[in-house]
């Protein structure tokens, strides 16, 4: 199975670090996903630009409205993810509690639908 963890970091906490830390977690973040990909389990990761350089699409009433950053207000912003493979839920948990992201923010685990099963389901193959 395949599950996106999304890494939410709050720029409060990350700002009060000691010199030094963020980089520290970062490596220890490198580390791991490293391990991971050696392992064959991440597929993929990214790191996310700051949300003041976000756009927001919406269309409603056929009208288009972009605005600057995210549309709402939140003390996290989703700062990065890691695309990976795990057996289930409790093994995908086990991979994203290793990263140290819940410190200064939340780690979401979300499984990924086969993408492929929906087009089917739906009659666009």
């Amino acid at each position: 199975m395949k599950f996106l963890i999304m890494i939410y970091t709050d720029d409060t906490l990350l700002n009060e670090l000691p010199p030094g830390e963020f980089d520290s977690m970062m490596r220890g973040c490198f580390a791991h996903a490293d391990e991971l990909r050696a392992a064959g389990c991440l597929l993929d990761s990214q790191q996310l630009d700051t949300p003041a350089k976000a756009k927001s699409l919406r269309v409603r009433n056929e009208r288009v409205t972009i605005v600057d950053g995210p549309f709402t207000e939140a003390k996290e912003c989703l700062g990065g993810f890691n695309l990976i493979e795990a057996e289930n839920m409790d093994e995908a948990v086990r991979i994203a509690s290793a990263f140290p992201w819940t410190r200064t923010g939340c780690i979401e685990i979300r499984p990924v639908l086969d993408l492929m099963d929906t087009r089917r389901r739906v009659g666009a193959v």
